[in-house]
């Protein structure tokens, strides 16, 4: 009797994940399928409840990392986020209290900020791109003394 209302929880799961591709609402549609076979078999709503729930969640708990791992590797990063991590060469000296500073990466000229308002770099310095905050890069000095771009 509930076989239908458990099938048509997965079409509307399913449909929603579709949509999103969020990687969220499949597990419980796994689930509504789960709950559609003990249905079937004719157990009580309430332990087909219970399946939807156990199988759901542990679904959810143990799969979902992975899946994201695995299909977050081949995101491709932006232009920006790809300068993350890279050296650039300050043009104008970076002062975050002043609200100064650009540097040249890529060959494009980019508003940069220190990481710390206390630290400064003038020009010609070489930092690293430690982070983007808009349209400003976020610029860290280099470890050691590698001063190459």
């Amino acid at each position: 009797m509930y076989s239908i209302f458990w099938f048509a929880a997965f079409g509307v799961l399913l449909l929603i994940e579709i949509l999103t591709l969020g990687l969220t609402t499949i597990w419980f549609a796994i689930g509504a399928l789960g709950a559609m076979a003990l249905a079937a078999l004719g157990l009580s709503l309430p332990v087909q409840i219970i399946g939807f729930l156990a199988i759901s969640i542990v679904l959810l708990w143990f799969t979902r990392p992975v899946a994201t791992r695995y299909l977050n590797a081949k995101t491709t990063k932006t232009n920006a986020e790809s300068l993350v991590g890279r050296k650039a060469r300050v043009t104008e000296n970076i002062n975050n209290l002043k609200s100064e500073g650009v540097v040249m990466i890529n060959g494009l000229e980019w508003t940069a900020r220190s990481t710390k308002d206390e630290v400064t770099f003038r020009t010609d310095d070489i930092v690293r791109v430690a982070g983007i905050s808009g349209v400003k890069l976020i610029v860290e000095a280099l470890p050691g003394p590698d001063k190459g771009v």
